[in-house]
């Protein structure tokens, strides 16, 4: 296994993870507090869901045919320049030209986003040895865990960020951290990583699997199901209902993404003390699982239960059944595509994920504004059926090693 470049990008991949957590939590504490509806903040995040769907379409031809190295880069250098973009911002502004700029550099760091994790995700196809599908499964989860962690981090240092030193500062100093790390990744990544060996086809974007295909649109409902009720309907609660103050909300999202995170990271040793060995299965199971706690949690809200126990109790079970599944699917995207086609597949699959939380984000903003918490909780419901019943028609993974899956080849541990 090629270590050396996997620490590279995940470094990577870790530092624009931080900067995207904060800047999330930046941008929607600052503008609820400057008297933005919920549907408006779902707005400002609407170009970098938009701009994240089209940035893994073509950023997964781009990777085939520049590397993962040239759309990494990419990435992390537009991040800076959305960083910036957003600390010009003037207060004076007139409403509809602050959410346009703010619209288009959100753009900006759906794309950065998108190339980013685009071009990690799929260099992890490549450093681990061919048919070592449990260690792929254990690398997967471990950068897909960290990162979600991280995330968390990001969130509570947004909210922090901006009570301590305000919203421009606060980006004017994630930009510069960025763009060190930026330098260390160049002078380090071989030219060439990721570079498809044959021609790639732009035609190749649309053209897919089955299993890849049902894959893709079970990640589309799965993602929306969190976002819709987690983007704007969930913080927008605690600070107006509950009375949370911008610490309190951005440390428990924090808090709740790092937990998260970890149960992504332990997935394949759960798994393991669970007897699973199909994840095909083990996502078939979790999805189902999952449509009941978004249903739990507005059935107890509207019986009047105590709303800060039972969103703090609700979340810790979403939490660790949904990280479960969606370290399932980044295995399962992996082993269902050969290494010469990884770019293109990843960001076709990334490609639902992005489109899952665009629906998901703006769904929030006007279901909580029209139905508040408890309707983007049922659309969560909804949306997580969907996904089951996706789910359930998918084949079982593919097993490179001539092995029944989830049995590591000898040596392998």
């Amino acid at each position: 296994m090629d270590l050396r470049n996997y620490i590279v990008v995940t470094a990577a991949y870790w530092g624009f993870t931080l900067t995207d957590g904060a800047l999330r939590m930046l941008v929607l504490l600052h503008f609820h507090t400057l008297g933005y509806s919920p549907l408006q903040i779902a707005w400002l995040f609407l170009f970098y869901e938009l701009f994240g769907v089209i940035t893994n379409l073509i950023g997964g031809w781009l990777g085939a045919v520049l590397g993962l190295r040239a759309t990494l880069f990419g990435g992390l250098a537009l991040q800076v320049l959305a960083l910036l973009a957003l600390a010009a911002l003037q207060p004076a502004w007139v409403l509809w030209v602050s959410v346009a700029y703010v619209m288009a550099a959100q753009a900006l760091s759906g794309i950065a986003k998108d190339l980013t994790k685009l071009s990690s995700k799929s260099a992890i196809r490549l450093v681990v040895p061919e048919g070592a599908d449990s260690l792929l499964f254990r690398w997967v989860a471990l950068l897909t865990g960290s990162k979600n962690a991280l995330k968390g981090v990001g969130f509570f240092l947004g909210g922090l960020l901006l009570a301590a030193v305000g919203f421009a500062p606060a980006l004017v100093a994630m930009a510069g951290a960025l763009a060190v790390l930026l330098v260390g990744a160049a002078l380090a990544l071989p030219r060439g990583m990721g570079r498809s060996k044959a021609k790639a086809r732009f035609s190749a974007l649309l053209s897919k699997s089955r299993a890849i295909n049902l894959l893709s649109a079970a990640r589309f409902f799965l993602f929306g199901s969190r976002d819709v009720w987690f983007v704007v309907g969930l913080p927008v609660f605690l600070y107006d209902r509950l009375g949370w103050g911008f610490a309190q909300v951005g440390g428990f999202l924090a808090l709740w993404v790092i937990g998260y995170g970890a149960v992504q990271a332990a997935a394949p040793a759960m798994l393991r003390a669970a007897g699973i060995s199909s994840r095909a299965l083990a996502t078939q199971l979790c999805t189902a699982v999952l449509a009941a706690v978004p249903a739990g949690i507005a059935l107890a809200l509207g019986a009047g239960w105590n709303p800060a126990a039972v969103l703090v109790g609700g979340l810790a079970l979403f939490a660790w059944v949904f990280a479960l599944d969606s370290s399932l699917h980044s295995y399962l995207i992996l082993a269902f595509t050969e290494r010469d086609e990884v770019s293109l597949n990843v960001g076709f699959y990334y490609m639902a994920n992005a489109a899952g939380r665009l629906a998901g984000t703006v769904l929030s903003g006007w279901l909580y504004g029209v139905g508040g918490l408890a309707g983007c909780l049922w659309a969560a419901v909804a949306f997580v059926l969907a996904a089951a019943a996706l789910s359930l028609l998918l084949p079982p993974e593919p097993s490179r090693t001539g092995q029944p899956t989830g049995v590591a080849p000898a040596g392998e541990s």
